[in-house]
């Protein structure tokens, strides 16, 4: 596969279209070591690209794992409040990348970026089965009936949860996995059983736990591996 030079390179986020045509017309950009001013030159996914000397990472699918802090937005942008995609160099905002799903505004834990909106689509839809795990911290006591409430789907205003796996750490603190992520669905499972949620935070999404190495607000790319868990996990082909 190849793609036009100045797409590439626009795509990466380094310049407009017209900031790249300077560019290379400046002839600054080399493609496997040999200068190249035409803007529709194809080039090679696999080539070896230079700015300037600095080999650029052209990789145009990127893969993320953002451990996300409370008090941010999942979401690509907003006009009021700081979003996740702050949290990331330009780079991946160029790229397209995009949440898969979404967590509330005042959760924690693994959230997950991608190019791939196909991947992202699979991976938050209920026919896959993916488990996503929470912990959650919430006001009064847990117990058996819990359990038992969970195992056999809450009925919600809008819609019935399907059976998630409820596991008691400590009597106002659960582990819970379900395998859906509508929105605000476990603070509203957790609701409807008379406990509300004071803090929730999303430990694992599907074959992915959250990187221990992480500090709210850093993320990481993927690994070959992980990917190739999460493509898996969505039935697709790498």
């Amino acid at each position: 596969m190849s793609v036009r030079l100045d797409k590439l390179l626009s795509r990466l986020g380094l310049a407009s279209r017209s900031g790249v045509k300077d560019m290379l017309k400046a002839g600054r950009v080399r493609v496997n070591g040999e200068i190249i001013r035409d803007p529709s030159f194809q080039t090679p996914l696999e080539a070896e690209v230079a700015l300037d000397g600095k080999l650029l990472d052209t990789r145009l699918d990127r893969h993320l794992m953002l451990y996300k802090p409370a008090g941010v937005l999942t979401a690509r942008e907003d006009p009021r409040q700081k979003t996740v995609m702050e949290l990331l160099p330009p780079l991946y905002t160029a790229l397209g990348c995009m949440p898969v799903g979404r967590l509330d505004k005042d959760t924690t834990g693994i959230l997950l970026l991608t190019t791939d909106g196909e991947l992202a689509h699979r991976l938050i839809s209920p026919d896959r089965h993916v488990d996503k795990v929470y912990e959650a911290r919430v006001e009064g006591c847990l117990n058996d009936s819990d359990i038992q409430l969970f195992a056999r789907g809450i009925p919600l205003k809008d819609f019935t949860a399907l059976p998630a796996k409820l596991e008691i750490l400590s009597p106002d603190t659960g582990r819970v996995t379900v395998q859906e992520g509508k929105y605000h669905q476990v603070k509203r499972m957790f609701g409807a059983v008379g406990k509300p949620v004071i803090a929730l935070h999303r430990l694992s999404f599907g074959p992915l736990p959250l990187d221990d190495g992480l500090a709210p607000g850093q993320f990481r790319e993927l690994t070959e591996g992980e990917t190739a868990a999460l493509y898996e996990a969505a039935g697709l082909n790498a």
